[in-house]
């Protein structure tokens, strides 16, 4: 007999448990290997899975990322083959793994990863949530100056000049707050 497996990246384990520090709090692996190479594979992460689905072909992948929405949320989907595709279209954010990645992966996902190292997932969803949150703040930031102006302009007390300065004022700081993102 001959056996032949995908071996386990060594960072897996690593990278499940800077996810879970990163706040994901479900972990599911959807994979189209057998039950006992799933099980072995499993086994070897540590305990950081929390689901596990084999013998699964893409458009089952794509059903359990709807299930997995409907029961805990937005759904990240990891992959880099072929059969991952349908089911990295069908979740809400996809990240393509770039060295080891099909074409159609690297297509289909929202993000690549150039290198195959996991420990950046959890980097890069923190880095996600933080350009979200300066988003954020940045769109309430302009909407409050442009509301502010609209009431200075409405009582006559803006000028022409007071707005465009106020405007590329606004531009500026919203810049400047985005620039922080670089920090991470």
């Amino acid at each position: 007999a001959i056996a032949v497996a995908d071996r386990v990246r060594p960072a897996a384990a690593g990278a499940l448990r800077g996810l879970r520090a990163a706040g994901i709090r479900h972990v599911a692996m959807l994979t189209g290997d057998n039950a006992t190479t799933a099980r072995s594979i499993a086994a070897s992460l540590d305990g950081g899975l929390d689901q596990l689905r084999s013998d699964l072909l893409p458009g089952d992948k794509v059903t359990a990322v709807r299930e997995l929405r409907e029961r805990y949320g937005p759904v990240l989907m990891v992959g880099d083959g072929i059969n991952d595709a349908p089911a990295m279209a069908a979740a809400d954010v996809s990240v393509a793994m770039g060295a080891a990645g099909t074409d159609v992966a690297l297509e289909t996902a929202d993000i690549a990863l150039m290198a195959d190292d996991l420990t950046q997932l959890p980097v890069l969803v923190r880095l996600a949530r933080k350009a979200e949150r300066i988003i954020r703040v940045n769109i309430a930031f302009a909407l409050a100056i442009k509301a502010v102006f609209v009431i200075l302009a409405a009582t006559g007390v803006a000028t022409l000049w007071m707005a465009v300065l106020a405007d590329m004022g606004a531009s500026l700081l919203v810049i400047a707050n985005g620039l922080r993102a670089l920090r991470a």
